[in-house]
């Protein structure tokens, strides 16, 4: 069974405060089912604490939530992968045993476990490691061993809380591809993470809170048309960047035009009541171009729009730094 009305997750108001601190303030939020849902913020937004609650770790100070059809994890739980937000393998266990005593309190029969661990441990890259203890991976590796023991049991709905902390740009493009087969797959996923790049790759849906309150909710796309930032990116041909400033600054339509962050290309802010995908011709027309296209709004542009700096201690240095690493790569 599924949520009601197709929903996997489903939050009605909940609030959650520890002393004199509002962690989570009347948070409204539906996961459809078979869909893969970024839950974004700043450090301390109350992203983990939110996850906690789904989780039945511990209960709202109010509000409702609903996982999976019924008032609580726990009534879901053989039917839920999770992987927190702080890391842990039994480290003088082997992996093998590791993956097949997690599987066995899972519930899963042990003649099917040993082939799963070893077609697993392939697709995470992981040959061979059966027999070595979880102490003598490295932390990325542990991590994946983790992961593994968090979708062991084959769930219907997986939560994943900063699932690409402390991986490199390789593992973490793996993470991504690995999310997109469980999806392709019908599982529902729901992750939190900072890293703004790996979320726009594989979301279908963006959840943002900021000191306890959502601020965004919605579609990839509904949310770039929203903050469509209503310009063109162009990469002049002959590489007269001033001239092309000239010209471009002359294209009826563009309210003001400046240099990219884009190596050799300048942007064109537009009049708002222009639409950019009507101007992109205009602008090839009257100038010669190796390209000329829309702009679209990225989490990053987003992010910075809604979060101020002092949200987080470190919270919009950390997550563009961790954006521009992933894209880099």
């Amino acid at each position: 069974m599924a949520g009601t009305n197709g929903a996997a997750i489903r939050i009605s108001g909940i609030s959650k405060r520890f002393k004199d601190t509002l962690a989570v303030d009347k948070l409204d939020l539906v996961v459809p089912t078979g869909s893969v849902c970024g839950f974004l913020g700043p450090n301390g937004a109350g992203k983990t604490t939110t996850i906690r609650m789904v989780m039945s770790i511990f209960n709202p100070d109010e509000g409702q939530i609903e996982v999976l059809g019924h008032p609580s994890a726990i009534e879901s739980k053989d039917r839920i992968g999770y992987l927190p937000e702080e890391r842990g393998v039994y480290r003088k266990m082997k992996v093998r045993d590791f993956l097949m005593y997690i599987g066995t309190l899972k519930g899963v029969e042990k003649v099917k476990l040993r082939g799963w661990i070893d077609d697993w441990l392939e697709k995470v890259e992981l040959p061979g490691v059966q027999k070595k203890k979880c102490e003598e991976l490295s932390k990325g590796m542990q991590q994946k061993v983790q992961f593994l023991a968090a979708i062991i049991h084959d769930p219907e709905l997986i939560i994943l809380d900063e699932p690409f902390s402390g991986l490199d740009p390789v593992n973490a493009r793996l993470l991504r591809r690995l999310i997109d087969e469980m999806h392709a797959d019908g599982k529902t996923i729901i992750f939190s993470t900072h890293v703004l790049y790996s979320a726009e790759q594989v979301c279908e849906r963006i959840f943002m809170i900021n000191k306890g309150r959502k601020i965004l909710d919605g579609t990839i796309d509904e949310i770039r048309t929203q903050y469509d930032p209503k310009s063109l990116i162009v990469e002049p041909a002959n590489g007269g960047m001033e001239d092309a400033r000239t010209t471009l600054s002359n294209v009826q339509g563009v309210r003001a035009v400046r240099t990219s962050a884009l190596p050799g290309c300048l942007e064109a802010d537009l009049e708002d009541n222009v639409e950019s995908a009507t101007l992109v011709s205009a602008v090839a027309s009257a100038l010669p171009v190796r390209r000329v296209e829309v702009r679209r709004a990225t989490l990053e542009d987003i992010f910075v729009k809604l979060v101020d700096p002092g949200d987080s201690t470190d919270s919009v240095r950390a997550a563009l730094s961790d954006s521009a690493q992933q894209r880099g790569n």
